[in-house]
């Protein structure tokens, strides 16, 4: 049987986990995940630990923050004056919004927290610092 090799365009089914078992995306129901191993298309603790699977083979990868989004930055939590804030603007927790930087860049950030005085932004990646579980199925190997 062929193994996957950097090059090859695989098709992946998956579910990924949190260590609580919490799942944070799945392919369920949709077409199986496309892409070229090796290319730096999915995050890096992935795309090693499909590498050599072969069509029809399921494996669970565990992937370290490390390997995965990152680790949790401090530094890229701010708080801002709520008068900053535009009254449109959706400041309740969990919120995942745009933010301009400086140069002009559009930065995701996630609201942690807001009260009369000041948001608290969150700039990390939502699943930076967060050991990753995938269970995949390798559908096909092009």
């Amino acid at each position: 049987m062929t193994q996957a090799k950097a090059g090859d365009t695989l098709q992946l089914h998956y579910t990924g986990t949190l260590e609580d078992g919490t799942v944070f995306d799945s392919s369920e129901g949709r077409e199986p995940l496309s892409f070229e191993l090796g290319s730096g298309q999915i995050i890096p603790g992935l795309d090693a630990g499909v590498t050599g699977m072969e069509v029809g083979e399921k494996r669970t990868v565990r992937v370290e923050p490390g390997e995965a989004y990152g680790e949790h930055q401090a530094d890229r939590v701010q708080a801002v004056e709520r008068a900053s804030v535009p009254d449109h603007i959706p400041t309740e927790p969990g919120t995942q919004l745009q933010v301009q930087t400086p140069d002009g860049q559009a930065m995701p950030v996630t609201v942690l927290e807001a009260d009369e005085e000041k948001v608290v932004l969150d700039a990390n990646h939502p699943l930076a610092g967060k050991t990753l579980t995938f269970d995949v199925e390798l559908v096909e190997i092009a």
